[in-house]
């Protein structure tokens, strides 16, 4: 993991700079049910979309707040072989995708979590992730209008828990 001292100069300036937002309430809930028994969605900030639909808008000031739906599971539990073709709409000049070119796992992990699955784990991973771009500098609207949008979306699934990649 990186420390702020192994970064650019411009990026430890960025970091000094920026002004945090605080969320209170944090948003979470406790699991009414056992692991076990929860459906599970992915939601991943590694601005992950498939070829041939809408990519993030990498130019967009204080970064893209909408979100991709990934189709991670197929019915026989087996992943959609389109995962492999994933492409990354990610904007910020401190991030290396490298590794998750190499294994989109690291930032979706719909294999380990099928493995979770089969082994008892967890109860289902949902059939569909979310995507997020990271790196959104100003959030307001993010909180305010498409997160709640992304919640009610899973919440209409019949998921019981998210399990966030931040990238």
């Amino acid at each position: 993991m990186a420390r702020i001292a192994d970064l650019s100069l411009k990026h430890r300036l960025f970091l000094k700079a920026y002004k945090l937002r605080r969320l209170d309430p944090v948003p979470w809930a406790p699991l009414r049910r056992p692991l076990r028994e929860c459906r599970v969605a992915l939601v991943t900030t590694a601005a992950f979309y498939l070829p041939g639909t809408e990519p993030f808008d990498e130019a967009l000031r204080g970064g893209d707040t909408s979100f991709r739906v990934l189709r991670v599971r197929e019915p026989d539990g087996t992943s959609p072989p389109g995962l492999r073709d994933l492409r990354i709409g990610h904007r910020s000049s401190a991030f290396d995708p490298a590794g998750i070119v190499a294994d989109h796992n690291l930032a979706l992990p719909a294999d380990r979590f099928l493995e979770l699955e089969r082994e008892g784990t967890v109860g289902r991973l949902h059939e569909e992730a979310l995507s997020f771009m990271g790196s959104i500098t100003t959030p307001g609207r993010l909180v305010k209008q498409t997160a709640p949008e992304a919640a009610a979306l899973l919440v209409a699934a019949g998921v019981d828990a998210a399990f966030l990649t931040p990238v």
